[in-house]
């Protein structure tokens, strides 16, 4: 039944992708409203193979890369849903959707028994749960930055197209790059700590100094050096945004690398 549910969920996203795409090159809003309930009902069907994959196995289920990517997949679109909620925010439907199929698509097409989290993941959960609510803060942060970006550009060259008008004003875009790094980073941290403690009880150390932990830390000191360089130094937005699309890729490749090499103790 889960099963079922995560292929429906991924033709919604899907979908939903593409109804946004072509939303975003015209005039009409009618579009979004469908994009936007499609997204509704793939969350729907998300939660329910989610929930149902609790119950199936009496814990929370992210103790394998299929599982956790899920989870990424699941939270972002919460984390989306909440935002076109308070501002109206529909047009992120179109960079947060993608991410979210793509996500759930790596599902599919990765083999089940490769790769598979190894004990330390399984005996604390609660670390790849804060490390996907970390990613999908520096996600949206990303996103933010994206759009800035284009909008920026937009101005600069006086396009003002369809592109133009349905993306969100400038400041706007800054505070939600700001608030959404502010709500990853912390995550991130406390996701950190946990695999140090999880690694410290399983290993004997806390830190081996393997690619995947040294990069999760140079991203966890990047995104640090962004935060303070905004509220102490006053970097500019568009550097901001320029930093976080950099960041974001470290981010992805720091996770990759821990759920695709495996994250087992250090080699001796």
């Amino acid at each position: 039944m889960a099963v079922n549910l995560y292929q429906v969920t991924m033709g919604l996203y899907f979908v939903g992708t593409v109804v946004f795409l072509i939303h975003l090159l015209r005039r009409s809003e009618a579009l979004s409203k469908v994009g936007l309930a499609i997204a509704a009902l793939g969350f729907l069907t998300h939660t329910v193979a989610l929930v149902l994959q609790i119950i199936a196995v009496e814990k929370v289920p992210l103790v394998s890369f299929h599982k956790a990517m899920s989870f990424f997949s699941w939270s972002l679109m919460l984390v989306f849903l909440g935002v076109v909620l308070r501002y109206q925010l529909s047009v992120l439907g179109t960079f947060i959707l993608p991410l979210a199929f793509l996500s759930l698509l790596s599902t599919a097409v990765i083999p089940v028994e490769n790769p598979v989290l190894h004990p330390v993941f399984d005996a604390v959960w609660i670390h790849v749960t804060l490390s996907m609510l970390g990613t999908v803060g520096f996600a949206i942060a990303f996103v933010a930055g994206l759009m800035y970006v284009m909008q920026d550009r937009l101005l600069k060259s006086k396009q003002f197209n369809v592109l133009y008008f349905k993306l969100p004003p400038l400041d706007f875009l800054d505070t939600l790059n700001q608030r959404s790094i502010l709500l990853g980073f912390p995550f991130l941290t406390l996701g950190i700590l946990t695999g140090a403690i999880s690694a410290q009880v399983t290993w004997g150390s806390y830190l081996s100094w393997n690619p995947e932990q040294t990069w999760a830390l140079v991203t966890w000191v990047f995104y640090l050096i962004v935060l303070m360089g905004r509220m102490t130094v006053g970097w500019r937005a568009k550097k901001a945004a320029y930093l976080t699309i950099v960041g974001f890729a470290g981010v992805l490749l720091t996770f990759l690398g821990v759920v695709l090499k495996g994250h087992g103790p250090p080699v001796s």
